[in-house]
């Protein structure tokens, strides 16, 4: 196994995922790309949640792209409503039409950044000084290095269960999986328990935390 494969696997490794669950997050603007709003985001998850800094992606298509790698999988609805988090909190001011997000019900996750795309079209994945660069064209013409690309994702490190349920419990996603009351009440009642005191600005960080890991902990959550 090369250097590269060794650092993808240790931050996104797709065959370390369950049925339902991931440990990465994708979202993606599409060119040409608000920059600005794309580096207060990568900005705004370290600076106000203490999240390490996503990977930044040049697709080889159409977007760039934040990469959010976890320690440990999560729920794809959970996924969901953390990246829907994002959205509204970092991008109300690009038109939805120029956003992804991945998990997203129905679609294959996006393809780990380093492949030929089309003619002369490479995905890369590339600093955070560089991504301006491909806000036009967000392709690289000439295959990455795996050395440089290795190097890029030694840098980085996954979000821990704890890191990430605090995140989860103050951004209040917008997106809440639906659960139906007919077909289990009871886990019906045990989650709007639980996403009432995530989402209560009022109750202590504490319990909004612990009501975020239970809610990631739920099964098919």
């Amino acid at each position: 196994m090369t250097r590269l494969q060794t650092e993808i696997r240790r931050l996104f490794d797709p065959a370390a995922d369950g049925d339902g669950y991931a440990r990465c997050a994708v979202l993606e603007l599409l060119a040409p790309v608000d920059t600005d709003a794309l580096a207060a985001l990568w900005s705004g998850v370290q600076n106000e949640f203490g999240l390490p800094p996503p990977a930044i992606a040049a697709s080889g298509g159409d977007a760039l792209q934040l990469w959010f790698a976890l320690r440990e999988p999560v729920a794809h609805a959970v996924l969901r409503a953390f990246v829907d988090g994002l959205r509204t909190r970092y991008l109300a001011a690009v038109p939805a039409h120029r956003q992804r997000g991945w998990p997203d019900a129905g679609s294959p996750p996006p393809a780990v950044p380093g492949a030929a795309v089309g003619p002369e079209r490479w995905s890369a994945f590339v600093s955070p000084d560089l991504a301006p660069l491909f806000a036009e064209t967000p392709w690289l013409e000439l295959p990455p290095g795996d050395d440089a690309q290795a190097s890029l994702l030694a840098a980085l490190q996954p979000t821990g269960p704890e890191a990430f349920a605090a995140a989860l419990a103050r951004l209040q996603p917008a997106a809440v999986p639906a659960v139906d009351p007919a077909a289990a009440p009871a886990a019906a009642q045990a989650e709007r328990f639980l996403l009432a005191v995530m989402h209560d600005t009022t109750a202590p960080l504490a319990q909004r935390i612990k009501a975020a890991r239970a809610l990631l902990q739920r099964p098919g959550a």
